[in-house]
Parts: structure tokens; sequence; C-alpha cells
């Protein structure tokens, strides 16, 4: 690791609490390089002092490091497995569960959740946190409003049924808000929910390290109930789910 650009995550990580350590060294560095350069800073420290200052530069540090690209069903054969499979093993002898969308940037995921739970599993009890590192994510999916390509892979009637276009933009109905709880989260360094029935955290680890992405896996089976189920992303297979005290349910599904 360079000197600058070491010096510059040890600040990044004091003022914000976001470990740039625990990301891929190469991928992450090319991602800040591009943008400092593009704002006209010669070298990381310089930048740090100039996002100290402005809330508007330190906003878009924070997205291009917390990779918001989502849409409602991303890879909708997984989320049929969902709703076919996974949830009737989750729900069986319960009234009551508890989804958690981890690093669910700006909201298609939980959406996604608490739509598929109301239209075929209206007398479950669901409870659905959804937690980000970016405020300014969170800000966006607690509105609910989404432009159409977000929703290309949504079930005609669904998004006839559950959306309200408003002009250009879609404005997702508040029964599905209802059910989720928006909270800020840092996957590396807060408490995790306990007693959760299906964590959900998809397109997200891959750009992590391996010790990072090894305390994570721990931390989402100690988060889990016995039973319970982690939904990863289509990149993302976990290689030796034992180590972490899970089993291969169906593709990118994980049991504890």
């Amino acid at each position: 690791m360079s000197d600058d650009y070491g010096k510059f995550t040890e600040k990044v990580y004091s003022k914000l609490g976001i470990d740039l350590k625990q990301y891929k060294e190469a991928q992450m560095k090319r991602r800040l390089t591009s943008l400092r350069d593009k704002k006209g800073y010669p070298d990381f420290m310089s930048y740090f002092n100039a996002l100290n200052v402005d809330n508007e530069l330190l906003n878009e540090f924070v997205d291009r490091i917390t990779i918001n690209v989502s849409e409602f069903y991303r890879n909708p054969k997984r989320w049929d497995v969902l709703k076919d499979t996974i949830i009737p093993l989750i729900k069986k002898d319960k009234k009551d569960i508890t989804v958690w969308s981890a690093a669910c940037s700006t909201g298609e995921e939980p959406y996604s959740i608490s739509l598929l739970l109301k239209e075929f599993y209206p007398d479950l009890n669901a409870k659905i946190i959804a937690t980000d590192i970016d405020d300014r994510v969170l800000e966006k999916a607690n509105k609910g409003i989404y432009l159409e390509q977000a929703l290309k892979e949504l079930p005609k009637e669904l998004k006839a049924k559950y959306f309200k276009q408003v002009g250009s933009q879609f404005q997702v109905d508040p029964t599905l808000k209802r059910k989720i709880q928006f909270k800020k989260h840092n996957l590396l360094e807060d408490k995790y929910p306990q007693n959760v029935d299906l964590i959900i955290c998809r397109n997200v680890l891959i750009y992590f390290t391996d010790d990072a992405k090894d305390k994570i896996y721990h931390d989402f089976a100690n988060s889990l109930n016995t039973n319970g189920v982690l939904f990863v992303g289509s990149t993302e297979q976990i290689f030796s789910p034992h180590k972490y005290g899970f089993k291969l349910l169906d593709t990118f599904f994980y049991q504890k």
C-alpha cells in the first residue's frame, strides 16, 4: 500500500468509520484514483483535505466506495426459488419471521422481499430490517421512488399493483414500506441483528478482502436462527460453507 494511500485510508477511517483496508485494494484504489483525478487533486492527502471541508465532495466519495447499483427482483429465477422453496422452509411452524436486507443500497431489495411476502404469504407476519452504511442511499430508500429501469425484472402485474407512476418515476405502495425499518449499519464495525430467519446480502462482499468476508460470514451465521438462511449474490458462492456452520441449500442460498 503506497504511503499516500495508506495515510488516506487511516484518515477516512477516523472521519467516517469506514475501513478501506478491508476492501480489495487494487479495485478500491483504482476506483478512488479515478474519482480523485476527475476532481483535480494530485494525491490522496490533498483529496482528503478537500473532503474534510466540502460535504458535496464527501457525499460523492461515499457513493463511490459504497457501490449503489440495485434493482427489483435482481436475478428473477433466484427470487422464484426464494418464494417457492426458501420461504416455506423458513416459515415452517412460525407465524413471525425476521428478515435482514444487509447493505440494502437504495431499497430495491427490501421492497422486493416485502412485496413478495405481501403477495404470496399475506398471513405471515414479517419484520424487515434494511441497513446500509450510506445515509444518502437510506434517505432515497425511505422515499421509495424509482426510475422505470429499476423495475424492469418485476412482473408487470406486480408493478401495476404495487407502484404508482408519478411523472417518469414510480412510487412504492405505502403498505410495502410499513414492514421495513431502515437503519444505518457498518458490516465491519457494528453489532449485528439477532434471531434473524433470512439474511439477504447480495453483490456487496465481492468488494471485500478475504479476511473481511471471513469475519462477515461468521457474524452472519451468529445473527441467524438455527435453520435460518443466507441469500448471497451471483458472484459470491461460499466455497467452504461448513467453516461458518452453513450448508448449501440451493444455488446462492446457505442454511445454518
